[in-house]
């Protein structure tokens, strides 16, 4: 696979974005962990996770603690995997997402997070989402005390304006490593984001890379998706599938893109990682720049 970089770690040009894993309509374990180490086995080096990546009241972390056994159990080598995860959402059980970004919670979350995984420094933790009740300074400055006590070794935020990212590069620095907005052929709204991204040397994560060509987890087997656009007709034309095409017209957009796709099948995540070797030509490119609009 090819490769990008986080704060100047080499990863896999595709991620594996672990949520359906643990969330309603899950998969059995057998088959979770079997799709991450199919992942694995492709090449995928990034492993995106969340201690509210899960379903019930009573599961918080399930995601972190299913991942952290799938790395146990994995014959291969397991030590250049980057696992991210992130704190400050919560899930009562009732298919609701609530927010909370105090400082303390954050470190709490952190905290508990790392001994889910198993390490003594999360690799990458992220802040989930801003909370409106909490100014946006507060929280970030929980993720320096977080740096400076050695608890993460790197900083990332989601679901953030330009604004707020340029806050948190001011506040966190070269702490400050990666950013994860929404961003697919269907949901282009953060373009700003990704554009201040790359131009601070910041990895820009999309999180639901596949929306408009696959239904999302957070929708349901009834979730939309769209047929018969320029995505699938140049798949058609390739011999290849409208995810991957999807997935090589977001590493296309600047080097900085590291898409983390859902999966829930190992044939799945396999087919996904297989985009990190396409590359698309410019026409492939015009074609495809207006298909979708947010």
């Amino acid at each position: 696979m090819h490769h990008r970089t986080i704060a100047g770690t080499t990863v896999g040009a595709v991620g594996l974005g672990a949520m359906p894993l643990s969330i309603e309509h899950r998969p059995d374990e057998r088959r979770a962990i079997a799709t991450v180490h199919a992942a694995l086995d492709a090449g995928v080096t990034l492993i995106d996770t969340a201690d509210s990546y899960h379903w019930h009241a009573d599961e918080v972390g399930h995601n972190e603690l299913l991942v952290a056994r799938a790395l146990a159990g994995y014959g291969g080598d397991t030590s250049g995997v980057l696992v991210a995860t992130k704190g400050g959402r919560g899930r009562p059980g009732d298919g609701r997402w609530t927010v909370t970004g105090t400082p303390e919670h954050l470190r709490r979350a952190a905290e508990a997070s790392a001994k889910r995984l198993g390490v003594d420094a999360i690799g990458l933790y992220q802040l989930h989402k801003p909370d409106p009740a909490v100014p946006w300074a507060e929280s970030v400055g929980a993720l320096r005390e977080l740096l400076d006590a050695g608890t993460i070794r790197a900083a990332g935020i989601s679901n953030v304006t330009t604004a707020q990212i340029r806050q948190a590069h001011a506040i966190l620095g070269a702490g400050l490593v990666s950013v994860q907005n929404q961003y697919s052929p269907a949901v282009r709204d953060s373009e700003p984001q990704l554009r201040l991204s790359t131009e601070l040397g910041l990895a820009f994560l999309p999180w639901s890379p596949l929306g408009g060509i696959s239904r999302s987890s957070l929708d349901g087997p009834s979730g939309p998706a769209s047929v018969g656009t320029a995505f699938h007709r140049v798949a058609a034309e390739r011999g290849v599938s409208p995810q991957q095409i999807a997935l090589a017209w977001l590493l296309a957009r600047s080097p900085a893109v590291i898409p983390v796709p859902g999966a829930s099948r190992p044939a799945s995540i396999a087919d996904s990682a297989r985009a990190a070797e396409l590359s698309l030509n410019e026409a492939e490119l015009t074609r495809l720049e207006h298909a979708l609009p947010s």
